[in-house]
């Protein structure tokens, strides 16, 4: 399964639709004569980072209608991202005219008469008025359809761009988490010789603080010895970061899984890079020595981009 990006753009155009698809060869070639003139649709979907799925539309009031159905179709592809829907009717040329249709002529005649018939001083429709009425009905009723065949296309377009930023992210946080891997494996060899150097320089300064004080010369030399060797171990374990590098790898493990396994992981991830902070600042604020220090400063700024770039998965 792919990991999907939450950063893309795509986009459609539709024309109207015949209106009607049985009808004879001369009324298709009529109602084609009649859609040159009307307007056709273009979709554009921009979709941004966002913790939750938000959508807002840009629609012409003609197709506030459609809200619903285009929301419904966006978020059944979709589970996070900021994304706006656009949508716009472009027309070949505004000086160009319809060809009228029977049915539209037969329906003016039948209005006007009637209009007539209670006003009979109303003045006749001009040949101006009549192409207006047509233009206007002639992109009314037909548009829907083709919209929503753009913004289905426009959607699955979203999608695949998607999947290709997904894919481009997914390498470079593969390339990260090998850093990190690389950063652990320089650190692990140096543990146990930082512990025992710490340790070392411990019962050094135990042993001076004793005879500073003139413990030494009160307490038999066995019981000191004990006493400084055990506080030595309890001060070798507090230093030691042999845990934080085993946790450390083990979240790098799972990352790595989840970038194969792809899939809605962005939240997951999200977590396991809160993880892998917490454990090279325990590094730092445990490292007893500078190699130890530079490790966890070179990951905590590996991390770092890590999470820049995760925000951006879904």
């Amino acid at each position: 399964m792919a990991v999907y990006s939450m950063t893309g753009f795509a986009s459609a155009s539709a024309g109207p639709r015949p209106a009607s698809e049985t009808a004879g060869a001369a009324d298709n070639l009529a109602s084609r004569a009649a859609g040159a003139a009307a307007a056709s649709i273009h979709v554009e979907l921009r979709s941004v980072n966002n913790r939750f799925l938000d959508i807002s539309f840009r629609l012409p009031d003609e197709f506030r209608s459609l809200e619903p159905t285009l929301r419904e179709l966006i978020a059944g592809a979709f589970k996070r991202g900021k994304i706006e829907l656009r949508l716009n009717t472009r027309s070949d040329s505004e000086t160009q005219w319809p060809q009228p249709q029977t049915d539209q002529l037969n329906r003016l005649v039948r209005l006007e008469s009637t209009v007539r018939g209670w006003l009979p001083n109303a003045a006749g429709l001009s040949v101006h008025e009549v192409l207006q009425w047509c233009k206007g009905s002639a992109t009314s009723e037909k548009l829907d359809e083709p919209a929503l065949d753009a913004a289905r296309r426009c959607i699955a377009g979203l999608r695949e761009a998607r999947a290709r930023e997904g894919e481009r992210l997914v390498k470079v946080l593969m390339e990260r988490v090998d850093r990190l891997r690389e950063l652990a494996l320089q650190a692990e060899p140096l543990v146990p010789a930082v512990v025992k150097r710490q340790q070392q320089r411990f019962l050094e300064r135990w042993t001076e603080a004793l005879e500073a004080t003139g413990a030494a010369n009160t307490i038999s030399r066995e019981a000191l010895q004990e006493r400084a060797l055990n506080e030595a171990a309890a001060y070798s374990i507090r230093i030691d970061v042999a845990e934080e590098l085993a946790r450390l790898r083990s979240h790098l493990d799972e990352i790595a899984r989840l970038l194969k396994a792809g899939g809605e992981v962005g939240k997951r991830l999200d977590f396991l890079i809160q993880e892998l902070l917490r454990e090279a600042n325990t590094l730092g604020s445990k490292a007893s020595a500078l190699e130890l220090t530079n490790i966890s400063v070179e990951m905590k700024v590996a991390i770092e981009q890590l999470r820049e770039q995760v925000q951006n998965i879904e």
